[in-house]
């Protein structure tokens, strides 16, 4: 009877690796079939506001649309990376926009949580809090931080969707035009479908001070609508990123040694009156390491 409960239970254990394995395989594949050419609609509506003041003017509504290649940069069995190329039409032709990036972590410990005012709190999670889940996190386009956070992926009734809410600054669409918030809580959801992808947001619009509690000025929805199309429609952004790979490879491994800090980062926002996307895309003057490193070192306070 003995031997057999001890079979028993190492034949639940071998189950429960395999399913283990097996969920881990639909999670991986999710994430990838983010890549390849997509038309994207990038939406966004300011639905409810809570400021007691009758001058309180909210955002326009947005509705845009792009072109934009996702490229594998990584795939590796616990760490999956995404690039993300705009491409923007013009009369000189097809003009590459290196967009936002995604790495994708299994059961990471260690993330960088926005606090405000280009402030981010190191954080490291239990191991039992993140077992079986994927860390999101999210780059600008200068590959410096935006908003990590963990969750895991469900895959249930055909739907393949993964969810989580955390802080970030305010997007690019905001921060030249808004003063009264300072941070953006969202609500990610990255859902695979027959199309393509959807990237889904509920965000709220927070005016964050120290020693003070949170005050959500307004509330937002977006919805970005990944429909996927022919690869060739993206050669372009393909033939840019096999040009310009190996430099922001040397990029992404200078933030690295940043990041392996493992302490809070606080980042300036301007560097002689420049931000640090105008350094980088500056493709005669930061190709190389010693070119690169010490400009993303000066906005590291």
């Amino acid at each position: 009877m003995k031997q057999l409960t001890i079979f028993t239970l190492l034949a639940i254990a071998f189950i429960t690796n395999v399913n283990a394995q097996n969920k881990k395989k639909q999670d991986q594949k999710a994430i990838k079939d983010m890549c390849g050419c997509y038309d994207v609609s990038f939406n966004f509506a300011e639905t409810f506001e809570y400021v007691e003041d009758s001058t309180y003017v909210p955002s326009k509504v947005k509705h845009d649309r792009g072109l934009e290649w996702v490229a594998l940069v990584k795939d590796e069995k616990d760490e999956i990376v995404l690039q993300h190329l705009l491409i923007v039409e013009t009369k000189q032709g097809p003009y590459i926009v290196k967009h936002w990036r995604q790495d994708w972590g299994f059961q990471n410990t260690e993330l960088y949580t926005y606090n405000h005012d280009n402030k981010w709190d190191f954080v490291t999670l239990p191991k039992k809090d993140v077992k079986g889940q994927w860390t999101q996190k999210v780059f600008q386009v200068d590959d410096s931080p935006r908003y990590e956070g963990s969750a895991s992926w469900i895959h249930v009734d055909g739907k393949s969707y993964w969810e989580n809410t955390t802080a970030a600054p305010l997007p690019r669409r905001e921060y030249t035009k808004r003063s009264d918030y300072n941070v953006t809580v969202r609500t990610n959801r990255h859902e695979i479908t027959d199309a393509g992808w959807v990237h889904d947001q509920d965000n709220n619009k927070v005016l964050r001070e120290t020693g003070k509690e949170d005050v959500v000025i307004a509330q937002e929805k977006g919805h970005n609508a990944y429909v996927k199309v022919a690869d060739s429609k993206c050669i372009a952004a393909q033939e840019y990123w096999k040009e310009n790979a190996e430099k922001w490879a040397v990029v992404r491994a200078k933030w690295d040694t940043v990041f392996e800090r493992n302490t809070n980062l606080s980042l300036e926002e301007k560097v002689d009156n420049k931000v640090l996307f105008k350094y980088l895309f500056d493709e005669e003057n930061y190709k190389t390491a010693e070119q690169i490193n010490p400009v993303i070192e000066s906005f590291v306070k």
